[in-house]
């Protein structure tokens, strides 16, 4: 078998591959029970009366036991307030939001936490009180002096919040990091403030959106109250505010859109709504819902299904001109006689060899038509009129395809414009709380998957595999949103289709206008390329730092950007470094050559493990130091520097053996460690039984694989619980982010889990086996320009590679307790948005671009 019928076959297999999958999605979406969900709360309340409301009433979302209680007084006038231990609602009208027992400080005169008293004044931006005359507190929203002086850090604090206090003292108000004012406990330390008879966390002062507000604990049993400048003491738990102007109200997780019409409330659910298996519920008299039904697979939104249809459309076109230049040209020889001169006889023979060539339904092939009409003239024409009229079918068949091939390259860009913009589209509507049905999304990821098969015509292997693990990926997050017994579940599915149809998009309109520019982008281009997007991950880090956390800013995740720009950076060093010829070393000014070179990607990497190290978890310094052994691993081949070669692999053994060792000596080694996070998330690995309160996220995870077994739970491989509900699996912490593997392992079992790790593997493996080719095409060529195109690529694929495999190797460890609990999504199946639009698809869009380089 030739390599173009291997070609052929291969890709036939994965579009049967890809099908299933979308198929099975299809077939999830038809199973799943119909579930009803209020569409609109209407509470009715006589002037006086009053009503608390909690999540049977509201169908609202992680509550935590709170009470939402409504009143109106005797002139009719609307007010809400909070009762029970949970999250204070939020309100939201047009001067801003403001969250029920919270004040802004600017408005304070005073307050008190329990016995304690406290005058207050704001200026300069900074909130000034007294405990006692002797003792004058000012805090800025970063860090709390007493009578100018910042106090020393807390015993138990973590090294970079060390860091981050230190940068506070020493940085401009503009620039500080946003931390909070505790009151409570017996410390005076960092920004805490110790008070007798107060428990730690009771009331804290925080800057939210540039101003200083004081809010009280949810649970607190200790008296909070302020007094405004020349006005009464409020006690912030009993904190009533009015509805009048207030447009949406938030109540634990769900959000609603208010509207106030005389003794009639309003409330139309949005964004994280409870579902119900009936369209039945027990309310109190006041309280009436209108329902509707979870949309599946119709809804509104007509503008998006229109976006669909053209993407369609684009597709379609598409392909009939991608399959028009596999169209063969008619011959002479196949009209006329084996020799390929015209005469009777020829024609002759050939008569009956064309009147037997028909389809299925009876009918002549579509090359035996002309064959037939042209035999049809022998009667009347002679030879060389047969040639004249074959000649002009040629013609008319060739500038047809020549036709088809022009409309290829508009075919694509629509397609990829309009698979863009539905994307987008989708994006805009779940965050607004209004998303479309859930197969308006799987529409959306089959025209993805056709445009990448579409218009890449020769996909590369890390690219076919990528597709397979986003259709296997999409189908466990639509299975956990199916399973879930709220809207919020189902949103993973569409935020992964609508991002990998945004993405994707860009991808191939980047080839597109690639292959139409025929000369390659200059090395000072690139440059500056890479210099912004570095200067753009480093800005979003910042950002992180400044009004995030460790979970993201704005709901992205700059790291992975970040690590994209790492990646791209270094690659663009050792590319250069390669070039240096040998005498180059002893030229004047080569050691300023090579810090120039470093120093960028030395410096990237600090501030990226300075971000990193913020977080309470340290496998992103392992996936660091597995990206840095990779790279040196590709540098030292490269160069052909053996020794080099050894440090990695001696690394690799090392840590294999630690881990061994220490999993071998039990939890009596973890129990001798320094008291800190870490060794908790040892302890727990060694032990759980022990540890069960913090240990459950390994215990229930290491539950559901063993009751997934080799066939999953159904043994049946989950054919039978696809889009059924699984309460138990959803009570998994972090199940559809670290711990999605432990419930792809439960519903369709660990020889579907072989399975994936065959393409994950053959997905890591395409993009090693490219970058080996560019490597091996570097080394050929003597032009140094393009030479260097070819390392760049060579290193960045093999960078990209070693990140994704240190994803895939500390997630599969964490969900069979190979290793500790480290918080990594698996690449392509968690509902991971950041790490699929900033790094996965930026890298299929490289190696694509690298196969079709290869190519040309």
């Amino acid at each position: 078998m030739n390599m173009r019928a291997l070609a052929q076959n291969a890709a036939s297999l994965l579009a049967v591959a890809l099908c299933a999958l979308l198929a099975l999605q299809a077939f999830a979406l038809m199973r799943a029970p119909a579930a009803w969900m209020p569409e609109q709360i209407t509470v009715r309340l006589a002037a006086g009366e009053s009503l608390a409301l909690s999540r049977a009433e509201l169908a609202a979302v992680q509550t935590d036991g709170a009470q939402l209680v409504l009143r109106r007084d005797a002139a009719g006038a609307w007010f809400v307030s909070r009762s029970g231990a949970g999250r204070a609602p939020l309100l939201q009208s047009a001067a801003g939001e403001e969250r029920l027992g919270s004040i802004a400080a600017a408005a304070l005169g005073s307050f008190r936490i329990g016995a304690h008293q406290f005058g207050s004044a704001v200026s300069a931006g900074a909130l000034r009180f007294q405990s006692a005359p002797d003792k004058t507190w000012s805090y800025d929203g970063a860090t709390l002096r007493l009578n100018g002086k910042a106090l020393d850090d807390c015993p138990d604090t973590a090294l970079h919040q060390r860091a981050s206090a230190l940068w506070n003292r020493i940085a401009p108000a503009a620039l500080t990091i946003a931390s909070p004012l505790v009151f409570g406990g017996n410390l005076y330390c960092g920004n805490r403030l110790g008070l007798s008879g107060v428990a730690a966390g009771t009331a804290i002062i925080a800057r939210t959106r540039g101003e200083l507000r004081l809010s009280v604990a949810a649970a607190g049993l200790t008296d909070v109250s302020a007094s405004p400048a020349g006005g009464d003491a409020i006690r912030l738990h009993d904190d009533e505010r009015s509805l009048a102007g207030v447009q949406a109200l938030a109540f634990g997780r769900t959000r609603y859109v208010l509207a106030l019409h005389g003794n009639e409330l309003t409330l139309m659910p949005q964004r994280r709504v409870a579902l119900y298996g009936a369209p039945e519920a027990r309310l109190p008299e006041q309280v009436d819902w209108s329902w509707q039904r979870r949309a599946l697979w119709t809804g509104g939104h007509g503008g998006l299904w229109a976006g669909l249809a053209a993407a369609l459309a684009a597709l379609w076109l598409l392909k009939l001109a991608s399959s028009a230049g596999a169209l063969p040209a008619p011959r002479r020889g196949n009209i006329l006689s084996g020799s390929g001169t015209a005469g009777a006889g020829g024609l002759r023979r050939l008569l009956p060899a064309a009147l037997q060539r028909t389809t299925p339904g009876g009918r002549p092939a579509g090359g035996s038509v002309v064959r037939l009409a042209m035999l049809a003239s022998v009667h009347w024409r002679s030879a060389d009129g047969v040639v004249r009229d074959l000649d002009a079918v040629r013609r008319a068949r060739s500038r047809a395809a020549a036709l088809m091939q022009a409309l290829r390259a508009p075919a694509a860009w629509l397609a990829a414009l309009a698979i863009t913009l539905c994307g987008a589209a989708i994006m805009l509507m779940t965050r607004a709380g209004t998303p479309p049905a859930a197969s308006a999304s799987l529409l959306l990821l089959a025209c993805t998957v056709a445009l990448w098969i579409l218009a890449v015509p020769r996909l590369p292997l890390a690219c076919g595999a990528a597709l397979l693990l986003c259709a296997a990926g999409t189908l466990s997050q639509l299975e956990l949103g199916l399973a879930g017994m709220d809207t919020a579940w189902l949103r993973y599915y569409q935020k992964t289709t609508a991002l990998f149809a945004i993405g994707s998009g860009i991808a191939i309109a980047w080839q597109l206008w690639r292959s139409a520019r025929k000369p390659a982008m200059p090395q000072r281009w690139a440059e500056w390329l890479f210099a912004l997007l570095a200067a753009g991950a480093l800005l979003a880090l910042a950002a992180q730092v400044v009004w995030g956390d460790e979970t993201g800013v704005f709901d992205l995740q700059p790291v992975e950007l970040a690590k994209l720009a790492l990646t791209a950076l270094t690659a663009h060093c050792l590319a250069l470094r390669l070039g240096w010829r040998a005498e180059s070393k002893r030229a004047p000014g080569h050691l300023k050559r090579w810090l120039r070179l470093a120093a960028p990607a030395l410096l990237f990497a600090s501030l990226l493990g300075l971000a990193l190290v913020q977080v309470d978890d340290y496998s992103p310094l392992l996936l660091l130091i597995i990206w840095s052994a990779a790279m040196l691993l590709a540098y030292a081949a490269a160069a052909r520097k053996r020794w080099l070669a050894a440090l990695p692999l001696l690394l690799a053994i090392s840590c294999a053996a630690a881990v061994f060792a220490l999993r071998s000596a039990g939890p009596a080694t973890a129990e001798a460690l320094p008291g800190s996070f870490y060794a908790d998330r040892f302890q727990v690995w060694l032990d759980p039984a022990r540890h069960p309160h913090t240990g459950q996220q390994l215990l229930q995870g290491a539950a559901a694989v063993a009751e997934g077994g080799w066939r999953g739970a159904d043994g049946l491989f989950g054919i039978t619980t696809l889009g059924q509900p699984a309460p138990a699996l959803l009570a998994i912490p972090a199940v559809q982010d670290d711990f999605a593997p432990s419930f792809l392992l439960n519903r369709h079992g660990l020889l579907a889990a072989l399975m994936l790790w065959c393409v994950q593997a053959a997905f890591i493996i395409g993009l090693l086996a490219a970058a080996i080719r560019n490597g091996r095409h570097a080394a050929a060529l003597r032009d140094f320009r393009l030479a260097w195109q070819y390392r760049l690529r060579s290193f960045l694929l093999c960078g990209g590679a070693a990140f994704v495999a240190g994803h895939l190797l500390l997630s599969w460890g964490t969900n069979l307790a190979i290793f500790p609990i480290m918080g990594q999504p698996m690449s392509f199946l968690s509902a991971g948005g950041s790490h699929l639009l900033f790094f996965l698809l930026p890298l299929l869009g490289i190696s694509a671009a690298s196969a079709s380089t290869e190519e040309e």
